[in-house]
């Protein structure tokens, strides 16, 4: 925010919260946001205004930025956000729910992730644990599943009524759409099993990118910075609707979900992870950042990068250097044109929701 009520003096009371308030509601227009610098602050991708406000408070009771992204994610996990977000959302080809989450602290460099997470509906409490009681950096499949148990989380169904409705239709189509390519029978026909075919045609798939499903690849990704300039990020997901079973997107990958260093600032990835995970975007913004790049102009660098190889990638980025000032880009396609995420800070008496233009 631009303006600040230290100028009451100048310009009235009365006028100056108005003139707050009129601030608060305007989108940041560009081909990426812009924001003014102030810490603590709770930066996380789409709407998930419960989410910001559950990390917020957590800062403001106590808690360190570790405990505010955990709670933060966590609260989306349990509100499901957009179907996107922990259980009964996103079913794979076989019509289970599995999850990825993962946690970095910009201090000490520490990541703990899991991916193909079944059977529990916590992820990033489990990717915290795994920070805590291992020495290890990501864990998968059931074999995650069965630390997370020894961790002392439930193991609880996570298929609903909603994830099978889901599952059912897409069988009722043919299985339409897949991630199969070069195989028989036909995947853009017909459900498998599927073998390898003998020739390979990869120009089905480039068409196919440019089929895009803004709903298919969405996540949680969330940046915590302390009053201190202390660091964390953290992202949580159920992954790309109807993917083959044991695929794991950018969100549990380190650089490529999030990424963290208390000495510059943090940044977080949402959208096509198969993608978004080849270029590493959260840590290339935190690079950028190193180097003096306002968070704005790293997060559109990192999708201009992209887009040379790939233009027509469904994906934003949001970025913010250690001194709380933030940004955001995303790629324009059919459907995607503008990206909303969320800001909290003290130059804001409630979370906010921003808007910027893709590029």
């Amino acid at each position: 925010m631009m303006y600040e009520c230290s100028r009451r003096a100048a310009m009235g009371f009365g006028a100056c919260r108005a003139l707050r308030f009129l601030l608060l509601l305007l989108p940041v227009s560009g081909a990426a946001g812009a924001g003014s610098a102030a810490l603590p602050l709770v930066v996380n991708t789409w709407a998930f205004r419960k989410a910001t406000e559950t990390a917020w408070y957590t800062l403001q009771s106590g808690g360190s930025e570790l405990d505010a992204v955990e709670r933060g994610c966590g609260q989306c996990e349990t509100d499901q956000c957009d179907g996107s977000v922990g259980f009964g959302g996103s079913p794979d080809e076989h019509g289970e729910t599995t999850l990825d989450a993962m946690i970095m602290d910009g201090n000490t460099m520490e990541v703990g992730a899991i991916a193909d997470l079944r059977c529990i509906k916590n992820a990033i409490g489990v990717a915290r644990k795994v920070i805590q009681h291992t020495k290890h950096t990501l864990l998968v499949g059931e074999s995650a599943s069965l630390f997370a148990e020894s961790m002392g989380f439930p193991c609880e169904d996570l298929t609903t009524q909603n994830s099978l409705s889901i599952y059912l239709k897409w069988l009722n189509q043919n299985c339409q759409p897949n991630y199969w390519k070069n195989v028989i029978p036909d995947a853009s026909k017909s459900c498998g099993p599927y073998k390898q075919a003998k020739q390979l045609n990869n120009e089905d798939w480039i068409n196919s990118q440019k089929r895009i499903n803004i709903h298919n690849h969405d996540t949680i990704g969330m940046i915590v910075i302390g009053g201190s300039g202390n660091v964390a990020v953290g992202t949580s997901t159920n992954g790309a609707v109807h993917k083959i079973q044991g695929r794991v997107g950018d969100s549990p990958i380190a650089g490529a979900g999030a990424y963290a260093d208390s000495t510059t600032g943090g940044a977080a990835a949402t959208g096509d992870g198969d993608i978004m995970m080849r270029f590493l975007p959260s840590y290339q913004a935190v690079e950028y950042m190193r180097t003096g790049t306002d968070p704005t102009t790293a997060c559109q660098k990192v999708i201009y990068r992209i887009q040379k190889y790939v233009p027509y990638f469904f994906g934003a980025v949001i970025c913010a250097n250690s001194t709380g000032s933030y940004g955001a880009a995303c790629n324009k396609v059919p459907g995607f044109t503008q990206f909303h995420f969320m800001v909290y800070s003290p130059l804001l008496n409630q979370p906010s929701e921003q808007v910027v233009d893709c590029i």
